[in-house]
């Protein structure tokens, strides 16, 4: 067994059995290795961002680490972008990264470079492999690592000849920790704000968005008529009628502050305190009112489904019904589009079960609040703020819940950093509907320009938010890469155009010109 068979035979140990890639030269015995087991799923991406972000949408939606394959330091410096996001969200990623043989580091050739000093931004466990015989258990301890609460990128570095050495051998299936409770006086802490009757909301993160710690903070919104909320940057939140009622925190800081202004109690489980996205010369940063007392639950590393079913035993029984969505289906609208027409045409178009992957931070802000009461559905959201991903993330979801659809809504802008993910779309057979509100423009600089007290911009400002003068065309970028795509002209052709997405098998992509 050789050092890369090693490697790979951890990986599938440790339930880290799907890949995505983009490899080269000094990954080429790991490749071969990867011949030989064809239960690990590979996927191959034309860029490292797209793998990452792809890697990203796997994870959350099968709670276990996919893989990446990147080659050296170029390729992992490629992949950056989506790996702030990722690490932002605590979501468990196992980076294996190819390096020159080592005897050959010393030639300073054209690719050598600090592959650990470009990784460890992005890494919470950063290692690179000496021998081959160290190897598997190396891939073994990155994985225990990655998914060690509350989640977390693993970077391993392979060099060639540790890859290739002829010493390799099986490391031990991995243990995989378990986050711990909040301590018990913190719990009865908690139950006892809750029962002040002071005007209280619980900001939602992590396991609290989903299954039951989602079940278990509506029972407890129910018995103590707390106000159930996410934070903005959102990794992964269950929706639709019979969910929790769950409302996100507004992006835009003014419609936050007045959103939160109420509060006297806010209870973090799994989330940090609510703060602008960035810093303004004349607002605050800080957007709970002073008055509101701000504790935490469960710190995102401990237990938070855990902590809300012992908080729920210590609350009075049976107060009232656990606070839920009712069933509210808008009916298809028509006419000319419009940002509230689209929202509404998602909303009664949607079918149950699809992963909705949304990026759409200007023009599709609507779509999540009127989605609220369709039928169950899960919404992933990009907690690092960083543009490009939901493409890849939208693949990512795909090969992780192949029987269901997913719904992708992007922009012009945000999409064209990551657009290489369609030909992906297409080479898998993936079925995702691509939604790319096109309205031209980097629109939200335009607003944080007047917001930063820039005044009205001029012609050379106008310019850098304009991304017309050609306006790309998304119908003809997705024919190039095998994705069938539709423009529409109303709400009207929307509305079929999404309905032919979802009743297809493979991906689809509507261009909607605002």
């Amino acid at each position: 067994m050789n050092g890369a068979e090693a490697l790979i035979a951890a990986l599938v140990s440790g339930e880290c059995d799907t890949c995505f890639t983009n490899p080269g030269t000094s990954e080429m015995h790991i490749v071969a290795a990867l011949d030989r087991r064809p239960e690990v799923g590979c996927v191959l991406c034309l860029f490292e961002g797209v793998a990452t972000a792809a890697a990203d949408g796997y994870a959350r939606m099968k709670r276990k680490p996919a893989w990446t394959l990147l080659h050296l330091g170029p390729g992992l410096a490629n992949s950056l972008a989506n790996l702030h996001n990722a690490s932002r969200g605590h979501v468990p990623i196992v980076n294996i990264v190819g390096q020159h043989a080592i005897d050959h580091l010393k030639h300073d050739t054209p690719l050598v470079s600090d592959i650990e000093g470009i990784a460890r931004p992005y890494s919470r466990w950063l290692r690179t492999s000496r021998s081959d015989s160290e190897v598997g258990r190396d891939a073994t301890e990155a994985i225990v690592a990655s998914r060690t609460p509350p989640g977390q990128i693993a970077t391993l570095v392979v060099p060639a000849d540790v890859a290739w050495g002829e010493s390799g051998f099986p490391a031990p299936p991995p243990v995989f920790p378990s986050p711990r409770l909040p301590a018990p006086e913190t719990i009865e802490r908690i139950a006892a704000m809750l029962r002040t009757g002071a005007r209280t909301a619980l900001l939602l993160s992590g396991s609290a968005l989903y299954g039951r710690g989602l079940a278990a903070a509506a029972r407890i919104a129910g018995a103590s008529r707390a106000k159930l909320l996410s934070p903005y940057p959102l990794v992964r939140i269950e929706r639709g009628a019979g969910t929790a009622c769950v409302d996100r925190v507004p992006y835009v800081p003014e419609q936050a502050m007045e959103a939160l202004k109420d509060f006297r109690q806010m209870i973090l489980v799994g989330a940090a305190a609510p703060l602008a996205y960035f810093a303004s010369p004349s607002k605050k940063t800080v957007l709970t009112p002073p008055e509101c007392t701000i504790e935490t639950l469960a710190k995102p590393e401990e237990d938070c489904t855990g902590g809300l079913e012992a908080l729920e035993t210590l609350l009075p029984p049976g107060k009232s019904k656990p606070l839920v969505e009712p069933s509210a289906r808008p009916p298809m609208p028509r006419g000319e589009i419009t940002l509230p027409g689209l929202a509404a045409a998602v909303a009664a178009l949607l079918p149950d079960g699809c992963i909705v992957v949304d990026e759409s931070m200007t023009t599709g802000r609507a779509m999540l609040p009127a989605a609220r009461g369709t039928g169950p559905h899960d919404w992933l959201g990009n907690p690092g703020g960083s543009i490009g991903i939901a493409l890849p993330l939208a693949v990512g979801a795909a090969v992780a819940c192949p029987s269901r659809p997913v719904l992708c809504l992007s922009a012009d802008g945000s999409g064209m950093y990551t657009v290489q993910a369609l030909w992906t779309m297409a080479r898998e057979g993936l079925h995702v509907i691509t939604v790319i509100l096109a309205n031209r423009a980097y629109s939200v600089l335009k607003r944080e320009f007047d917001n930063l007290g820039g005044g009205k911009p001029g012609a050379r400002a106008l310019d850098l938010f304009d991304i017309g003068r050609p306006d790309l065309d998304w119908v003809a970028l997705a024919k190039g890469m095998g994705v069938p795509g539709t423009r529409v002209t109303s709400l009207d052709s929307f509305g079929r155009a999404l309905q032919d997405g979802f009743a297809a098998e493979g991906p689809r992509l509507i261009e909607v010109p605002l």
